[in-house]
């Protein structure tokens, strides 16, 4: 391929010219089970394997044991605004947030949808999210033995 472009935006990428030709042989004929990946029921046993291998691959390359569940969750980027607070926020802790526009009001705006203690401790939309606020203090973290 004499031209390829690379996608840096959010969402797709960009996927290596070998991984891509790997795909290429297998989509009609996945795993020779005479029927592409997107054919096959999420319920039989040749997704299960594909399934159970992901799992197995994000296991190791994070260095996790059978004490964690790996999820495969659709979502996108904006998932986590929700995601965060609900997996990350410790209980009787508030949210800390600098609010500089867009991404960070939606953020806070789902921490507050969960009944977090959210607190905004700086912010620039006084004057239409124009500038970066550097006059705050962060709560002290919480030490735990």
């Amino acid at each position: 391929m004499e031209k390829r472009v690379h996608n840096f935006n959010p969402g797709p990428a960009t996927l290596p010219l070998p991984v891509l030709k790997e795909i290429k042989e297998n989509f009609l004929n996945f795993s020779g089970s005479g029927m592409s990946i997107i054919e096959t029921s999420h319920r039989s046993p040749l997704f299960d394997e594909v399934l159970n291998d992901a799992v197995n691959r994000t296991k190791r390359l994070l260095g996790l044991d059978e004490n964690y569940h790996v999820l495969f969750m659709q979502g996108g980027a904006s998932l986590q605004f929700c995601m965060i607070p609900m997996n990350l926020a410790l209980p009787g802790r508030p949210l800390n947030f600098i609010n500089t526009g867009t991404w960070s009001t939606n953020a806070i705006k789902e921490a507050r949808i969960q009944g977090k203690d959210v607190r905004v401790i700086a912010s620039s939309e006084d004057k239409d999210f124009s500038y970066l606020p550097y006059d705050y203090t962060v709560d002290k973290p919480m030490i735990t033995p």
